[in-house]
């Protein structure tokens, strides 16, 4: 079973935020660069696909996104690949997929035995490079710790990517039994109560769009299972605002989060505090932490 990170030092970074490697546009033909699809971004766990782009091909560096596809390639279940895997999940050729994989080596990204690549600690410099210089993490980070103050309860801030949710600002409560994310890790959206009102406050098109292609994973008995208890939820959570989420992804862990707007009343983020259950009821917890959280928002939506 795939566990993401909650109570670990160790988080899977996110990967919206990978800067494009230097790469030689003279190295492909014309002819390539004009026939090359264009990768997506890969929800985590499935293999990267190539789809056609609407961008000017003269614009197309086709290197640096294969790059990056191979990057993207490895996840928990897929750790340690030869080149012909890396390059059936990357959508390559057994022979560039090597060559790319050498380069990346060459370039401290990747690690080998002579048979097996696996990336490299360097590959976490690019997740930190957008942590460092996007000005969402920097804006919140304060009032994540005036939230911690107020609460203790750890606060945190996250964003949607596909079918996951990548928390980008954290702050940790100090005592012993403290839970929440950490920085950096990346879980199916439906699974923690940032994920959830992300989810609800897409347009209802989007909504439909994205049930169609999320496959349910369970984790505990709490999670939602089904598209139509999910389809509920998202619902309910629109219409109230807020969420409370109960031992979606771990037992004994508790979620409270909000959406985050910019000034145009677009959401953006979601703000959330994590806490365990404790001998607290989901209503009283709701009535403690919801008026901070909210207020929080309020205060953001012209910063954001």
């Amino acid at each position: 079973m795939t566990q993401w990170p909650i109570n670990s030092e160790i988080a899977r970074p996110a990967t919206d935020s990978l800067t494009p490697l230097n790469a030689d546009p003279g190295t492909e033909s014309r002819d390539n660069r004009a026939t090359t699809e264009r990768p997506t971004t890969r929800p985590t766990g499935r293999p990267v696909v190539f789809q056609a782009s609407s961008m000017d091909e003269k614009d197309w560096i086709a290197g640096a996104a294969k790059a990056l596809a191979i990057i993207e390639a490895f996840d928990e279940e897929h750790a340690r690949m030869t080149p012909t895997m890396v390059a059936s999940r990357a959508g390559l050729s057994r022979t560039a997929a090597r060559r790319y994989l050498l380069t990346l080596g060459e370039l401290g990204y990747v690690h080998t035995d002579g048979k097996l690549f696996w990336l490299a600690p360097r590959v976490l410099r690019l997740g930190q490079s957008y942590l460092d210089s996007a000005r969402l993490p920097r804006t919140v980070q304060p009032f994540l710790q005036r939230i911690t103050a107020t609460l203790q309860e750890t606060a945190l801030v996250a964003i949607l990517d596909e079918h996951d949710v990548v928390y980008v600002a954290r702050n940790g409560v100090n005592r012993a039994m403290a839970v929440g994310f950490v920085l950096g890790s990346r879980v199916p959206a439906p699974l923690s109560s940032a994920g959830l009102v992300l989810l609800a406050f897409q347009a209802p098109e989007s909504i439909e769009q994205w049930l169609a292609t999320y496959p349910i994973k369970v984790f505990t008995p709490h999670t939602y299972a089904t598209i139509e208890r999910l389809r509920e939820v998202l619902g309910e959570i629109r219409r109230n605002g807020y969420v409370v989420t109960d031992q979606q992804l771990e037992l004994g862990v508790r979620g409270v989060a909000v959406p985050l707007r910019d000034r145009h009343g677009s959401v953006v983020a979601a703000i959330s505090v994590s806490m365990p259950i404790g001998q607290e009821s989901a209503n009283a917890a709701l009535h403690r932490v919801l008026p901070t959280l909210q207020e929080t928002a309020s205060l953001l939506r012209n910063l954001v």
